[in-house]
């Protein structure tokens, strides 16, 4: 398990942050995590393929689709379903993959470590940035 350091640097030194699963409902988690985030001054990038836009930026099919780069995935999805994005976040060069609370998914998360991301897994990237830097 990463250490709080190590998360902590990696919050203060990544700005790109692509939202895998990124609902357009203010509701649900996804939502008011990547909300949270743009406030704290990331560049967002939804990523949903049912979504033209998401919080006044546009939004993208998936992980591929990106013009620019990417440096932390979120995952909100079911834990099953996060193997072919991390695949999708190794092919574009991501150094993050962070897994959502509640999502756990090893391997997937062994995948990516051994194509040389980080991976952060169960752990809300909103929670941590308030308690660390907020």
């Amino acid at each position: 398990m990463l250490e709080i350091l190590e998360i902590s640097r990696l919050l203060k030194s990544y700005r790109n942050i692509a939202v895998v699963g990124l609902s357009p409902k203010a509701n649900r988690p996804s939502n008011e995590v990547a909300a949270y985030l743009i406030a704290a001054g990331y560049n967002v990038i939804p990523v949903n393929p049912g979504q033209v836009e998401i919080l006044g930026r546009p939004c993208y099919p998936d992980l591929l689709a990106i013009p620019g780069p990417v440096e932390i995935v979120d995952i909100f999805r079911r834990s099953e379903e996060v193997g072919p994005v991390v695949d999708q976040a190794i092919a574009i060069g991501a150094k993050v993959v962070w897994m959502q609370q509640g999502i756990v998914n090893e391997a997937a998360a062994a995948l990516a470590r051994n194509a040389g991301l980080t991976v952060i897994m169960d752990r809300c990237v909103k929670i941590d940035h308030q308690s660390l830097l907020g």
